[in-house]
């Protein structure tokens, strides 16, 4: 689970708190960093990411808006998947990359 917290006039969050509930093989502040890095997290860099400036908004009214694999719910995208393996030094999803 990540939670993000943002103030009036202030770009950056500035609270980004992740929860693995005892799941995760990193450590949640190690999430963190890569969260912070990876993804933009501005308002106009999430605006942009997930092009949400569209007519998309029909579509998420019925059925929910996660879990559903369609073009147009750009927040089920896997494209950050090579980055946060190469942050976390994995070479495939299993296993670290050798020291």
């Amino acid at each position: 689970m990540v939670q993000l917290a943002y103030a009036i006039r202030v770009v950056e969050p500035f609270s980004l708190m992740v929860n693995v509930h005892s799941g995760g093989r990193a450590g949640e502040r190690r999430i963190e960093e890569a969260v912070r890095r990876i993804f933009r997290l501005t308002p106009k860099g999430m605006i942009e990411m997930l092009d949400l400036r569209r007519p998309i908004y029909r579509k998420t009214a019925a059925y929910g808006h996660f879990g559903r694999e369609l073009a147009e719910f750009t927040w089920e995208c896997k494209d950050k998947v090579r980055e946060l393996r190469e942050f976390f030094g994995y070479d495939s999803l299993d296993a670290p990359r050798p020291e």
